[in-house]
């Protein structure tokens, strides 16, 4: 998960039941050590139940990172000798090297938990009428610019260029920048505009890009069969693309046009299109389906674009944050400030839009730019279209324990 990408649900929607909890005190969401919230693996619920092989795996993945860290050296190197298929050793592997602490945020111990996916397109290296539509790199005109938010009040300001797709604010510069003529977006400081003549302008908006504006200025890394397979493609942040020889191309976030992102779920309900209930993933492409001739009038709505970079392929998940690839089932993006990338965090809660338990041992491997606070966990659900069913229905609340080696406690891994 890039951390531009946004959970598939939050995406769509921008519920007000995500927004970021403010922490109060030291480490208010994380126990301290000592505090009563460490407890056995034994403890956790329905520990006893849990098929181990598959999480064995993801650790594994997470100690590529972990493995430089002197309290996880040990840990990392008895992982890598166990069998997966010996449960009873992987359990007491985990029982006897870890320690369960709750994650609470203030009086709170449960949160909300979503899920993403890797999305699976169907394309080919050229154009045709089956593939018409661009999956796009970055820009060669595209230019970034940081502006502190406390200059973006001041007017018109001078920068000079620095690299090809660089400027740098300067005095007596020959680049006028008006951060006014830019979008408001709370998320940074960088401006991303095109050059016209001696002036930075806004770039180019989603509506435009579908209409052309950029053809010939973009490298296209693959043409594509489904306009809304591509967008989703995009609020998801990368997926693969399988081409007519039966290969793939794996994409992953490269950049963005500097808009900030907003919601076409959220819209459709706005506009009494839909009921909140029916705007997911599988609502909104219904609703596509019945209205093709305003495809272009809803997806415009969002003027974020994302453009890709071709990423390393194999059969494993997207890389995430981490540095490592997601696995399917067991990968979470996390908040970094609260939970250490990497760590085992037990995870108890239901299916999407049921109330059956669905608990299990995943891992901290990735970041999301909506994924605020201590509880707050997304789901990689793996790829194709099963995983974004999943995906695009999971809303649950859920309860989280980080998971440590023995000897450490929370507060001394942030």
């Amino acid at each position: 998960m890039s951390p531009k990408r946004w959970p598939l649900w939050l995406a769509l929607l921008l519920l007000a039941g995500c927004g970021t909890t403010t922490p109060t005190g030291s480490l208010p969401s994380l126990p301290s050590a000592g505090g009563g919230d460490a407890s056995s693996l034994a403890a956790l619920p329905a520990w006893n139940t849990q098929t181990l092989g598959d999480t064995l795996q993801g650790l594994r993945q997470s100690c590529k990172s972990l493995q430089k860290k002197p309290a996880w050296r040990g840990v990392c190197r008895e992982a890598g000798q166990l069998a997966d298929n010996d449960g009873d050793a992987v359990r007491r592997f985990f029982e006897n090297r870890f320690t369960a602490w709750k994650l609470r945020d203030g009086s709170r111990d449960s949160g909300l938990i979503t899920g993403y996916y890797e999305p699976l397109l169907s394309g080919s290296r050229t154009r045709s009428e089956r593939t018409p539509w661009p999956v796009y790199g970055v820009p060669r005109d595209m230019v970034s610019v940081d502006v502190p938010m406390s200059q973006r009040n001041r007017g018109a300001l001078r920068a000079r260029q620095i690299g090809p797709n660089r400027l740098a604010l300067a005095a007596g510069g020959d680049i006028e920048v008006n951060p006014a003529d830019f979008p408001a977006d709370p998320r940074g400081i960088r401006l991303k505009g095109r050059l016209s003549g001696s002036r930075l302008l806004p770039y180019f908006t989603r509506g435009q890009i579908n209409q052309g504006s950029i053809a010939g200025s973009a490298p296209v890394l693959a043409w594509v069969e489904d306009p809304v397979e591509l967008f989703f493609l995009q609020v998801q942040g990368s997926g693969r693309i399988q081409l007519d020889d039966g290969s793939f191309i794996h994409v992953g976030f490269a950049d963005q046009n500097g808009y900030p992102y907003q919601s076409i779920g959220k819209w459709l309900v706005d506009q009494r299109q839909l009921t909140l209930s029916d705007a997911s993933m599988q609502g909104i492409k219904d609703w596509l389906a019945r209205n093709p001739q305003r495809r272009d009038e809803l997806f415009a709505v969002n003027p974020s674009y994302i453009f890709f970079k071709t990423t390393p392929g194999d059969n494993g998940g997207p890389v995430g944050a981490l540095g490592v690839p997601l696995t399917g089932g067991y990968s979470i993006a996390v908040d970094p400030r609260y939970i250490p990338l990497g760590a085992p965090i037990y995870l108890s809660t239901t299916w999407p839009h049921s109330a059956e338990p669905l608990v299990r041992l995943v891992h901290a491997q990735d970041t999301g730019s909506a994924i605020k606070g201590a509880l707050r966990a997304d789901l990689f659900w793996g790829y194709g279209t099963e995983a974004g069913m999943y995906a695009g229905r999971m809303k649950q609340q859920g309860s989280l324990w980080l998971l440590l080696p023995k000897g450490l406690s929370p507060s001394a891994t942030l």
